[in-house]
């Protein structure tokens, strides 16, 4: 019996974004079924979590995400601009997201009709984490899309066609995330959850331990 990994990721999750290319070669050396879920960002699921944090939550974030990614050697700079609107200051989200909403669905878009939402997730999240100004513009976007091997017009189609079957997607996606944990990036293989970026050695040796065999290179 094939082994089944689901991935829950979020576009606004620096933590997802540094497990992004460890991901990718999981997907790419073993002999699993990997399907790429996509979730909302915490502000949006639950839009008073920021200000209801603790004042010393977000620096220690910044720190330690620095911190990692100088230690994983991955590129990384804050967002420009921040995917999420809300203010910084407060913590209040705004009700409308107007990049991240059609960013979501673009990706359930390149997992639904290519089954590459891990690629366009990789490809974009370089761009959005990765120190590239202004990549919500067209040709960065559409360089992405080509990048993971599709095109951005055809996503934004599919998009424009399936809203509320996206809608319902990320829906399922979250339900079944809640189900074993709520943060991101979370790993489920066969009903077994590893969550953060820091757990993917531990599922490296799950797969290992199972026996899972190899992809030829």
């Amino acid at each position: 019996m094939t082994a089944k990994l689901d991935i829950y990721w979020s576009f606004r999750s620096p933590y997802s974004y540094l497990a992004i290319d460890r991901l990718a070669g999981i997907a790419r050396d073993y002999e699993i079924a990997c399907d790429f879920r996509f979730v909302r960002p915490l502000a949006m699921r639950e839009p008073t979590f920021f200000e209801r944090n603790r004042p010393q939550w977000l620096p220690y974030l910044v720190k330690d995400v620095m911190r990692e990614s100088a230690r994983l050697g991955v590129p990384f700079a804050l967002p420009r601009p921040d995917p999420i609107v809300m203010d910084m200051a407060t913590g209040k989200v705004e009700a409308e997201q107007p990049l991240m909403k059609p960013l979501m669905a673009l990706g359930v878009a390149a997992e639904e009709t290519r089954h590459a939402g891990l690629a366009f997730a990789r490809a974009m999240s370089r761009r959005i984490w990765g120190g590239v100004e202004n990549w919500q513009a067209e040709k960065t976007m559409a360089e992405a899309a080509r990048e993971a091997g599709l095109d951005l017009d055809a996503l934004r189609a599919f998009a424009g066609d399936n809203a509320s079957r996206i809608a319902e997607i990320i829906a399922r996606n979250e339900e079944a995330q809640m189900a074993q944990h709520w943060g991101v990036p979370l790993m489920v293989l066969d009903d077994e959850p590893f969550f953060g970026q820091d757990r993917l050695s531990s599922l490296v040796w799950r797969l290992d331990q199972k026996a899972l065999r190899k992809r030829p290179r």
